[in-house]
């Protein structure tokens, strides 16, 4: 594994980190003896980022993921998340009726508490703000944030899907280290001002999705997943934009082929070359996609190679939204 450091800091975290989320919600169906060998195997390549987040399956991810992290506490950073609330208890997606964005004073002071709780640990090293709160100013929500490093609960902090401005906001009352946002070959939202804001702020970029949620890594066959699967609500995987993406998967797979590497090496390297302080975190339950993924990091891309990739893209533009209507509203605030 390769290694990158975290924003100004001296942490050195795996250049492909591992997204847990998948492994407790939101992809079908749960295997939590093949996750906790997934998190061994992490472990064994080198993987020393995670990634969670306390809405994630109601906090069941950050408990699954306690049962590794505790007895090699010393080989993990780990990262989880606060903000998404559920109004009945039941987890759900971020754009469901039911999930709202909590980034106040009190609800940070509590929900860092239950994450430790969680996790079993005396601090985490990564907290984020999940989405910024409409209703609290981020000075406020981040002021909350700084007091727990203050206590020493929590390292380092994080952002996630902030705009420009509220990075900006957010850094001027405690350091941000990192900014978690969707990016991949398919989701560059990010590229323009809140890429050139955390470049000259000194701030990481985690990119989570980098595998734009599988879309580029087989061709698409919505029918094929499971009922619980969140990506059936997803615009990029409806009816009007199959037959785009289908082919768009392709040709995609095409590119991998003449590389010698799978379309998700493919992926995760273009990520990679997007600059050393870009660290991708692609999710995974099993640990043969940890192992593909983690050998993206030996999978080097030509000028020429990422002209192409370019090419390809300009030739399919019609992919869709990465997220439904509702959780676009919470998204670059």
């Amino acid at each position: 594994m390769k290694y990158r450091k975290l924003s100004t800091t001296n942490e050195n975290l795996s250049a492909i980190g591992l997204g847990c989320m998948g492994m407790s919600f939101a992809y079908g169906p749960v295997d939590d003896k093949e996750s906790i060998a997934t998190l061994n195997k992490a472990l064994d390549l080198g993987i020393n980022f995670w990634d969670t987040a306390d809405m994630y399956a109601n906090g069941i991810n950050e408990q699954l993921i306690s049962q590794v992290l505790v007895p090699n506490r010393d080989k993990i950073f780990i990262a989880t998340k606060f903000g998404f609330r559920f109004r009945d208890g039941k987890a759900s997606h971020s754009g469901a009726p039911g999930t709202y964005v909590d980034g106040s004073p009190a609800w940070i002071r509590e929900a860092v508490d239950k994450s430790l709780q969680r996790l079993k640990i005396d601090t985490i090293d990564l907290y984020y703000a999940h989405r910024i709160d409409p209703n609290v100013p981020v000075e406020e929500t981040v002021g909350a944030m700084a007091e727990l490093v203050r206590q020493g609960k929590v390292r380092y902090l994080g952002l996630s899907e902030a705009s420009a401005a509220s990075i900006r906001k957010a850094h001027a009352v405690h350091p941000i280290s990192a900014l978690q946002s969707e990016y991949s070959v398919l989701t560059r939202d990010v590229e323009g001002e809140i890429l050139k804001t955390t470049r000259e702020l000194g701030i990481s970029l985690v990119a989570y999705s980098p595998l734009a949620r599988g879309l580029v890594t087989s061709v698409v066959d919505p029918s094929q997943l499971a009922a619980d699967d969140f990506r059936k609500g997803l615009p990029r995987y409806s009816d009007e934009h199959l037959a785009n993406n289908q082919a768009l998967a392709k040709a995609f797979g095409e590119i991998a082929a003449d590389k010698q590497v799978t379309p998700a090496q493919l992926a995760l390297a273009w990520v990679l070359a997007q600059g050393n302080d870009i660290i991708p975190i692609p999710g995974t339950k099993k640990r043969k996609y940890l192992e593909e993924n983690a050998a993206a990091v030996d999978v080097t891309l030509s000028p020429a190679d990422l002209k192409a990739i370019d090419e390809l893209l300009a030739r399919f533009p019609d992919t869709g939204g990465r997220y439904s209507e509702a959780s676009m509203k919470l998204v670059n605030n």
